[in-house]
């Protein structure tokens, strides 16, 4: 439908969300009070609920971490960041750096 756009879906509702990416139709009201948060998924919406309750269910597994994220993606960053932040010490120490 769109112009140029050549996307393929094997399932309609991955083109169901790439046609909302082309219109901005955001069908999902955020209910908190006072919130105007509208999404294009349902996904994105419970996503973003988090904002509002605080809760953080991804948590980071590395001993003596306490790192917790709302989102499976943050929790991701914050793996690389580690283990990029791990792997400098080591090098430092390696080098007799301290």
């Amino acid at each position: 439908d769109e112009p140029g756009c050549e996307y393929r879906a094997v399932e309609a509702s991955h083109l169901t969300r790439l046609k909302r990416t082309h219109s901005g139709d955001r069908p999902y009201l955020c209910d908190e009070p006072g919130c105007e948060y509208w999404a294009a998924t349902a996904s994105h919406l419970t996503r973003h609920k988090c904002n509002h309750t605080g809760e953080r269910p991804f948590v980071c597994d590395a001993p003596g971490c306490e790192y917790r994220a709302a989102w499976a993606d943050e929790l991701k960053s914050h793996k690389c960041t580690r283990s990029s932040d791990s792997l400098l010490i080591y090098s430092r120490r390696a080098a007799g750096e301290n």
